[in-house]
């Protein structure tokens, strides 16, 4: 029996506990692949689960051995050479079997396994009758022809033909060749060479010469099937002995006591080769690469770079209020909060700005960044293409179809996270110490001008009163211009030092915001997009595991 380019003995003997560990890693695979599977062979395996707890719950002891062939095959006349009496109808030419009939052999209980059959007509062996100890423990049926023109027939024939043990196609030198026996059944019995024998029967119509061409190229159809190690047997139901060999076979298989299982894991293997056909040999690899491409262009759609534009801003806005010249503060107020335009500061986060832990908390509200333009969509719709030309190479169209469908969530889904995940991302951080300083200092040189310019309104006033006063002086500088020329030029002076510092420290802080969000954003990516796609490759993994568990070699 050949199963992916291994050959395993024909008749090896099959464990019942291997059986049914094989069976629960199919049951296993068809929950774990899912809709991802080909359905036909999904509702084929959920029927072979069904059968195999069934069959072997009855009929312990017995062995099934139906024979099947064509009108005019002589199987029934073959069949009542096997019993040792007219059990069978025979006829010539039309098919005269429309329901199966069975042969029983052995005291073992046949009625539960007959109604699982559903055989109504049974004979039972004598005891004592020819062959009775050899075949003890088999259930032998004639089954309606499989080319029959009558549907039911070939309908009652393929069903009896599920439910067997062992399979004894009978044929004949003219009809050995018909492609409805090699094409519809045969050929589909490849991984059954155990439990199969064919039958070249009327072998007494051919001389000697003629009967072994006629057997060397039955055995050539057989390998073109896939059956190289089936059992052929010429035989004949009107010579005397000539179904002797066939009688050996059976009684060979019945002997054994293993045929149903045997059969059962030769369906377990086949079901399972089909399913496995539908499951790739590897999953593709998620590499880095893809993560940034995405981040990126999801980050560029959600309006990344315009909160980063308002972050750096507000920095400068904050820090110039802290340390720029006073008297133009009143000038900064009348500016919009670029960051409260975006929806993305709670008032009272204002008050607390200085918190280690940001400005904003995580809350549930939106933003007011505008929607994505055409351009972003494109890009993100680039980045996705990629991504889903990645994840879904090597992989068989059904599994490909659901990662990519996990690539892309419907709706607007990923696009409301996105903006929830901006909008729980703090946009802000500890107060630096510098602006304190420039703060104190800044009023310091405001007072000390504020100082000059109301000695100066006195002296003014004293001199228009015409009281003389000694002003000091400094030289030819008396003091009260001294302070208001040291106080403007330090103020200005340090206005302009606070605006460099501002702008290095606005793109600081535009730098450590941007990880920030994208690390946000790349969270929203493996929960909306990756994680599910990862979850995806695992099962494809798992599934193929489990397959092979089912089909593979002892």
């Amino acid at each position: 029996m050949k199963i992916f380019g291994r050959t395993e003995p024909a008749h090896a003997a099959v464990d019942r506990d291997d059986l049914r560990r094989r069976t629960a890693a199919l049951g296993d695979a068809l929950e774990v692949g899912g809709d991802r599977l080909d359905p036909v062979s999904v509702a084929a395996a959920n029927d072979l689960v069904h059968k195999l707890d069934e069959r072997l719950a009855i009929g312990a002891g017995r062995t099934v051995v139906a024979l099947a062939g064509a009108t005019g095959s002589g199987k029934s006349s073959l069949f009542n050479a096997l019993v040792g009496s007219d059990v069978a109808t025979v006829g010539a030419r039309r098919p005269t079997t429309s329901t199966p009939t069975a042969a029983v052999w052995g005291a073992h209980a046949s009625a539960p396994l007959l109604d699982w059959l559903g055989v109504g007509h049974s004979h039972q062996q004598p005891p004592d009758g020819p062959n009775a100890a050899r075949l003890d423990g088999l259930l032998l049926l004639d089954l309606p022809d499989f080319d029959s023109r009558e549907a039911a027939n070939r309908a009652e024939a393929d069903r009896v033909l599920e439910l067997c043990d062992v399979f004894v196609w009978v044929t004949d030198p003219q009809k050995y060749a018909d492609a409805v026996l090699h094409d519809r059944y045969l050929s589909r019995l490849s991984g059954h060479a155990a439990v199969t024998v064919v039958a070249l029967n009327q072998a007494d119509r051919l001389p000697a010469g003629a009967l072994a061409q006629c057997l060397r190229d039955l055995r050539r159809l057989l390998t073109a099937d896939g059956l190289t190690e089936v059992t052929v047997l010429p035989t004949s139901a009107v010579t005397p002995g000539g179904a002797d060999d066939l009688v050996g076979a059976i009684a060979g298989v019945v002997q054994q006591r293993n045929a149903a299982e045997q059969r059962l894991l030769a369906d377990v293997r086949a079901v399972a080769a089909e399913l496995r056909a539908g499951v790739g040999d590897t999953e593709p690899d998620l590499d880095d690469g893809a993560d940034r491409r995405l981040v990126g262009a999801l980050g560029d759609a959600a309006g990344v770079p315009v909160v980063l534009t308002a972050v750096e801003r507000d920095y400068r806005d904050q820090a110039i209020a802290a340390g720029g010249w006073p008297f133009a503060g009143w000038l900064r107020r009348l500016r919009p909060d670029p960051i409260r335009r975006l929806g993305l500061r709670r008032p009272e986060a204002v008050a607390n700005a200085d918190r280690s832990a940001g400005e904003v908390e995580p809350v549930l509200r939106r933003s007011s960044l505008a929607p994505p333009t055409a351009a972003q969509r494109a890009e993100v719709d680039l980045a996705t293409g990629k991504l889903t030309d990645q994840i879904t190479v090597g992989l068989p169209h059904r599994w490909a179809d659901a990662v990519a469908a996990a690539a892309v969530p419907p709706g607007d889904r990923v696009a409301e996270r996105l903006d929830q995940a901006i909008v729980n991302t703090p946009l802000g951080g500890r107060r630096p110490y510098w602006w304190r300083l420039a703060w104190l200092l800044q009023r310091v040189f405001a007072l000390a001008a504020v100082a000059g310019v109301g000695w100066l309104i006195a002296l003014m006033v004293l001199g228009w009163l015409q009281i003389r006063v000694t002003t000091p002086a400094v030289g030819p500088v008396p003091y009260p211009t001294l302070l208001l020329a040291a106080g403007l030029a330090a103020g200005l002076l340090l206005a302009g030092l606070v605006r460099l510092a501002a702008r290095r420290g606005g793109r600081r802080r535009k730098a450590m915001v941007r990880k920030r969000l994208d690390a946000a954003i790349e969270a929203s990516v493996q929960t909306q997009i990756l994680g599910p796609v990862r979850t995806l490759l695992a099962a494809h993994r798992r599934t193929r595991d489990l397959l092979d568990t089912a089909v593979a070699f002892r």
